[in-house]
């Protein structure tokens, strides 16, 4: 680099800094020769190229300078068009480091043979840290930095603080490859989990290590395919991270909910990798929890339910109700009967009055209801439809400490309730407007 700058100033060009301090970081090189090589290179293309002095001996070959606002829209606008490196970014050198123009000058005397690649030094040679990491935040106060870290790491407990020689302090994640960086920083930007101008930086630029971080083991997995947007609407509902309809069709909620599962689970930033991890988590749950099928007689109603927990105790009317086996703790009650709105709205009072879903949350719309509500005991979940003709669905009542279970079984019963066949319950059925009284 100092070799550069002096035929710089040999041909008449200021090797000095501009006022403006931003530039768009395009590459970086180790040796002078190469750096002067991928300089010239981009120069065929650009009139604006300069080079600067990195940590370690590292050459950077950038555009500019420019001001920080122009330098951001310069760089959207030109990976856009494909111009440069996608892994470029905006970059502030800070005010002890020189930015030398490339120019015409220089270029003769790289072709002159000036700029030779140097003899090879048979002294040890320095390690130089390798890899790349996702710089989550920087501040110029060290203080303030060491706080930043400390509530970073509620949601990368990998995290470290570097000191980066200019002054500033960067709270950052790695090391790991530049596609994972990369991968990783999309993934998190799009789940929220890190701001919008987060940027990846490779290791030759971090400075000095202050607190060191882990390995936050961000690989890049395999890229998997996603199933049908339906299916994967139903593995999120399971999961806990989507609540909305099952209705195939991608939307806000459906991207949000995908976006914190990349970030929840970490395994890839690929979303279908991620779907099928949460579909091998679901089967290996299933198994758990001892889901099988049960087809109730007395409604005719078929569903995936926890049978090694419920035990049958009765039909009466429109239900039919399974008890707590072994003191598990879990209810089951099935409802099926010829009506409409009105029988759902008959459910809702019924529900209520026999305090099945204690202190309810109601959501009533036309076709569909749905209760929720706890004590210190229990957790319920109450849900019913209007179907062909038909006011059915399901009361489920679980031990109050097992929350996430309780959620994931609702849901597994939401998604498989079915009809099979006419149920045994509508011959003693003489007034279906009363069919649902206790």
């Amino acid at each position: 680099m100092r070799r550069l700058a002096w035929i710089m100033m040999a041909a008449g060009l200021p090797a000095t800094g501009y006022a403006q301090d931003a530039v768009i970081r395009i590459e970086a090189k180790r040796s002078e020769a190469a750096a002067a090589q991928a300089a010239a290179n981009w120069d065929e293309r650009f009139d604006d190229v300069v080079t600067f002095d990195l940590p370690r001996g590292w050459t950077a070959i950038g555009l500019g300078p420019f001001s920080p606002e122009e330098a951001e829209k310069r760089l959207q606008d030109m990976k856009s068009a494909q111009q440069i490196p996608q892994d470029s970014f905006v970059a502030i050198p800070g005010d002890d480091v020189i930015l030398t123009p490339f120019a015409a000058d220089a270029r003769e005397a790289l072709s002159e043979g000036e700029l030779a690649p140097a003899a090879k030094d048979t002294a040890t040679p320095v390690e130089l840290p390798t890899g790349s990491y996702i710089r989550l935040q920087s501040l110029q106060s060290e203080a303030e930095a060491r706080d930043a870290l400390e509530e970073w790491r509620k949601t990368f407990p990998a995290a470290g603080l570097w000191a980066l020689g200019n002054g500033w302090y960067s709270v950052a994640l790695g090391p790991m490859t530049p596609e994972a960086a990369q991968g990783w920083l999309r993934a998190f930007k799009a789940s929220g989990d890190v701001p919008g101008d987060a940027f990846a930086s490779e290791a030759v630029e971090m400075g000095d290590i202050l607190i060191e971080g882990q390995d936050p083991q961000l690989g890049l997995g395999e890229a998997v395919a996603l199933p049908p947007l339906d299916q994967v609407q139903r593995i999120l509902k399971w999961a806990g991270r989507y609540d909305g309809d099952i209705d195939g069709k991608t939307g806000p909620m459906t991207r949000k909910a995908i976006a914190t599962a990349v970030s929840d689970l970490r395994v890839s930033p690929d979303a279908g990798a991620t779907i099928a991890e949460l579909m091998r988590q679901r089967d290996a749950w299933r198994d758990e929890m001892g889901l099988s099928t049960l087809r109730d007689e007395a409604t005719g109603l078929s569903l995936s339910a926890p049978m090694e927990k419920l035990s049958f105790d009765r039909a009466e009317r429109a239900l039919s109700i399974y008890k707590p086996r072994n003191g598990s703790g879990a209810a089951l009650i099935l409802f099926s009967q010829p009506g409409g709105q009105q029988e759902l709205q008959d459910l809702v009072g019924l529900v209520t009055a026999l305090g099945w879903v204690p202190r309810p949350e109601r959501m009533v719309e036309r076709g569909h209801i749905l209760l929720r509500g706890a004590n210190d005991d229990h957790i319920s979940h109450a849900e019913g439809w209007v179907r062909d003709g038909r006011a059915e669905g399901f009361v489920l009542i679980w031990p109050g400490s097992d929350a996430q279970n309780q959620a994931r079984i609702a849901a597994e019963i939401t998604d498989s309730l079915t009809r099979y066949a006419p149920g045994a319950n509508e011959a003693r059925i003489t007034d279906p407007a009363t069919a649902l009284a206790p």
